[in-house]
């Protein structure tokens, strides 16, 4: 029984399994390399670092600042003492010119009151001299009626003398004996009763004062040095 063909002109396929198709995935054939292209390019250098120092051990910082303190009080120590010793000694320098000042004012003040008396007191005067003086010079005038003569003489002048100071400097202290020597330089003028002066008259004399216990300066001596010009 020959088969006829079907109404569609087309032969049909006998029944049975229908083939699969084979797939298979993108990319080259089993068994064939693979060939992968990698952009060549310059690459860069890395930088070698050198070994440095070890690592710094973290500091007490609480030791640290007690030690910066302790520095800061002691550097406030040595400066307070530097300015209290300063000051002491700036002091002890203020005391001892003040003394040696006192020596040549007390000098010239014994120079003024030996040559200088007023008629109308003439008693007044020569006693201010004498109570100004100490020592050998006080034993001096108070021997053989000297302070008596002393006034008579002024008496007899019929004259005022005025005594003025032209210089005076200290030459030494003698801290033993709490002496100084001081050379004084007095022009005395003398106007007598008239008010005629005579020609004023320059000496120079070497005093001796004496500080006692209680500070009290006096004329201890007097000297004319050069004769007394």
């Amino acid at each position: 029984m020959s088969s006829q063909p079907s109404a569609t002109g087309l032969a049909t396929k006998p029944p049975g399994r229908q083939r699969r198709k084979a797939s298979r995935a993108a990319g080259p054939a089993a068994g064939a390399a693979a060939t992968v292209n990698v952009p060549v390019g310059t690459v860069a250098a890395r930088p070698v670092s050198r070994p440095g120092p070890p690592p710094r051990r973290t500091p007490n910082r609480r030791a640290v600042l007690l030690a910066s303190l302790a520095a800061a009080v002691i550097l406030l120590a040595v400066l307070s003492w530097g300015v209290f010793a300063m000051l002491v000694q700036q002091r002890a320098d203020e005391a001892v010119a003040q003394r040696e000042q006192r020596f040549v004012d007390t000098a010239s003040q014994v120079v003024v009151n030996m040559f200088s008396y007023n008629q109308d007191n003439i008693d007044q005067s020569v006693d201010r001299f004498v109570d100004s003086t100490s020592g050998p010079l006080r034993d001096m005038l108070s021997q053989n009626n000297n302070v008596d003569n002393l006034k008579a003489i002024f008496r007899s002048t019929m004259a005022n003398s005025e005594a003025v100071i032209n210089g005076a400097a200290l030459e030494s202290v003698d801290e033993i004996a709490n002496n100084a020597e001081v050379l004084v330089s007095v022009r005395v003028t003398v106007t007598d009763l008239d008010g005629t002066n005579a020609p004023s008259q320059p000496y120079r004399l070497r005093i001796t004062v004496h500080e006692d216990d209680n500070g009290h300066m006096t004329g201890y001596d007097v000297k004319y040095p050069d004769g007394g010009n």
